[in-house]
């Protein structure tokens, strides 16, 4: 039995609002505007409309940050689902958050005259991308504009681990979330996050998360435990549910002192937490843009809405494998009716 109690299945997710803008090109053109390839580059808003206007290609528009394409994912599977960000008034903010209501998502935006956040990726023939951010009004969000009604009936609240850059709206998130009964989930984001919140994250995790994300360079920098069963170990202590996601291999979920793998075909299998479970490689892939977002969004969903750890994990792995047949983090049509096909099927 599970003991995961929900006030309800709807999810809201606070994070940053940044515009994704695709654009292909090849070496040459990094290079004619002296820029190294591959990693990611801070930059202002006039340095990104200038690389534009050097390609003269229309990009590819699509809304991005990592707690928006889970909470999009969220909502192309059927789940209930918010989103609490902030976004500038322009073109912009506008058409994002008219998808975001286009796909069901129901958005809290606050404004700003700062231009939305935007990443540009520049994707080469290799597939290789190299990504330029300017963070804009996303960065603007302030922890008086977090209430908790914000989070009214909400079971899940999923706080993107970049907000821990920002302490104060960090822990107003929570306790925001958590004074409206929703059960917190936080994926780590980045080795860099977890670095660089070393001295608070530990409180936070034991005292305030229910849901556990890490990947297995996080999961090591958090821990400080390279090997991967003890990582989990470590990181299930003080938490309801911690996942460990593999890349390729998969994925472990460790509940009530049992682990389940599930690898990225969507196949699964149950050991105990000490276990060395041997992950299974999974097929191709184009691009890994959002793939734990994207298994992020799955999972969680199948939390909320009832399924077993097993058939969330599954619903996961579905998701994660689809967003990475294609380039960026958007999922396509064939690939969400394939989806829920298997969500039908479990």
């Amino acid at each position: 039995m599970s003991d995961i109690q929900l006030n309800s299945a709807t999810i809201t997710a606070v994070g940053s609002a940044l515009v994704d803008l695709l654009i292909h090109e090849d070496d040459a053109f990094l290079k004619s505007i002296d820029k190294e390839k591959g990693g990611m580059t801070l930059v202002d808003d006039h340095e990104i409309q200038y690389v534009l206007s050097k390609s003269g290609k229309d990009p590819e528009i699509v809304p991005g940050g990592s707690a928006c394409n889970t909470i999009c994912g969220v909502a192309e599977l059927g789940g209930k689902s918010g989103f609490i960000a902030k976004r500038g008034n322009d073109n912009f903010g506008d058409n994002y958050e008219k998808y975001l209501r286009e796909i069901g998502v129901s958005p809290c935006f606050y404004s700003s005259d700062t231009p939305t956040g935007k990443v540009l990726s520049i994707i080469t023939p290799d597939a290789q991308r190299s990504m330029f951010t300017y963070l804009g009004a996303s960065v603007e969000l302030h922890p008086d504009e977090i209430r908790s009604d914000l989070f009214k009936n909400s079971g899940i609240a999923i706080l993107e681990g970049y907000l821990l850059f920002n302490r104060e709206l960090m822990r107003a998130a929570l306790d925001a979330a958590k004074k409206a009964g929703a059960l917190i989930a936080l994926d780590l984001a980045s080795y860099e996050v977890v670095q660089g919140s070393k001295d608070i994250l530990n409180g936070i995790i034991k005292n305030d998360v229910d849901i556990l994300i890490a990947n297995e360079d996080e999961a090591a920098a958090y821990t400080g435990i390279s090997e991967e069963m003890k990582a989990l170990e470590k990181m299930s202590e003080h938490v309801k549910i911690a996942v460990l996601k593999v890349g390729a291999r998969g994925s472990f979920i460790s509940h009530q002192g049992d682990v389940i793998q599930i690898t990225a075909d969507g196949h699964s299998r149950k050991g105990n937490l000490g276990d060395r479970i041997e992950a299974s490689q999974s097929a191709d892939i184009k691009d890994t843009t959002g793939a734990g977002d994207l298994w992020a969004a799955g999972f969680l969903y199948g939390i909320a809405n009832g399924y077993s750890m097993e058939q969330s994990g599954r619903i996961g792995a579905a998701c994660g494998f689809e967003v990475c047949q294609v380039v960026g983090a958007q999922i396509s049509k064939e690939g969400w009716q394939r989806i829920k096909a298997l969500k039908v099927s479990l």
